[in-house]
C-alpha cells in the first residue's frame, strides 16, 4: 500500500508497483492455479491476474490520472491520458507453472520511469529513464553492463515473425557462435535486466516492434539507460520500424552478433 503517494516519483511507483506484484508472485508459488487459456499454446494463471492486481492497486492510487495497458486486463483508464503504465505481472509463466523461478515482474512508464523484479532473488531492477540500477535489501547498486559472462540469451519461444530471414535456432547453430559465446534460455524477460546488470553479455529475440510491449518495454528502458546497445534484429531502432531485439552490453558484442546475424554489421542501433 502506498501512505503518501504525493511523495513518490514515478520511479518510486514503478518499484512500489513490480514489489507489490512479486510479492503475490512469491505467496503463490507453489500452489494450485487454474490456468486461463489464451489460445496458441499461451495461457495465464490465478497467480498473474492476482499480481496485475495489485499492481493496478498501486498505480491508481498513485497516479489514477494515468491510463494502464495490462497483460491480462488490457487497456484501462481514458483512451486520451498522456501515460500509459504498461504491465506484465508475471513474465514466465510456463516457468512459473512448472515450479521454475525464473520470472520476472514488469512495471513501465512508456517513455518514462521503469522497474522489473525478481521475486524470488529479491532484486529489483529500476530507472528513472536516465540512469539505472539494482535494488535489494534497501541498497542501491548502478548497473554496470559487461560482456565477460560471454553468456547470450536467446528466445526461443513462437511466434517468429522474421523467418526465415532470422530463425534464433540458426544464430545457435553458427560455426562462431559456440566459438564466443555460451547460449542460455531462460524464457522470461529477467534475461534483459541481467544484460544491464552484467549477468548476460546479451540477449536476442524475434518480433515485432517491441518498444511497446508490456513483456519488454521496462527491460529496454532498463538496458538503455545502463547503456546497452539496442537495435533490432534487422539493426533498424527499436521502437522506429525494428524487428525483435538484439540488446548487448557493449558495441562489440552487439557487432559480432549481427554479423552472424544474416552477415550485417551492426546497423543504426541505439544506446
Amino acid at each position: 500500500m502506498i501512505d503518501s503517494p504525493g511523495i513518490l516519483d514515478d520511479v518510486g511507483v514503478a518499484t512500489a508497483a513490480v514489489r507489490a506484484g512479486a510479492d503475490v508472485v512469491r505467496e503463490l508459488y507453489g500452489q494450485r492455479l487454474d490456468r486461463i487459456d489464451k489460445g496458441g499454446g499461451d495461457f495465464a494463471t490465478t497467480a498473474d491476474v492476482a499480481a496485475e492486481k495489485a499492481i493496478l492497486g498501486v498505480l491508481r492510487t498513485a497516479r489514477p490520472d494515468d491510463a494502464v495497458l495490462g497483460e491480462e486486463g488490457g487497456q484501462q483508464g481514458a483512451a486520451r491520458a498522456a501515460r500509459q503504465w504498461l504491465v506484465d505481472p508475471l513474465c514466465g509463466t510456463l516457468n512459473y507453472a512448472v515450479g521454475n523461478l525464473l520470472v520476472a515482474v514488469n512495471v513501465a512508464l512508456r517513455g518514462g520511469a521503469a522497474a522489473v523484479a525478481d521475486p524470488f532473488s529479491g532484486e529489483v531492477f529500476c530507472t528513472d529513464g536516465e540512469a539505472a540500477w539494482a535494488r535489494q535489501d534497501d541498497v542501491d547498486t548502478r548497473l554496470a553492463p559487461t560482456p565477460a559472462t560471454h553468456l547470450v540469451d536467446v528466445n526461443l519461444d513462437p511466434p517468429f515473425p522474421s523467418a526465415p530471414g532470422f530463425r534464433a535456432v540458426d544464430l545457435l547453430a553458427h560455426p562462431d557462435f559456440m566459438a564466443r559465446f555460451r547460449p542460455r534460455v531462460v524464457s522470461t524477460s529477467l534475461a534483459l535486466a541481467w544484460v544491464a546488470a552484467g549477468k548476460r553479455a546479451a540477449y536476442v529475440t524475434d518480433g515485432g516492434d517491441l518498444s511497446g510491449s508490456v513483456h519488454f518495454a521496462s527491460g529496454i528502458a532498463l538496458c538503455r539507460a545502463a547503456g546497452c546497445v539496442v537495435s533490432g534484429v534487422d539493426g533498424a531502432p527499436v521502437g522506429q520500424g525494428g524487428r525483435g531485439l538484439v540488446v548487448a552490453a557493449d558495441g562489440e558484442t552487439h557487432g559480432v552478433l549481427m554479423a552472424m546475424i544474416g552477415g550485417r554489421g551492426a546497423g543504426p542501433s541505439d544506446r
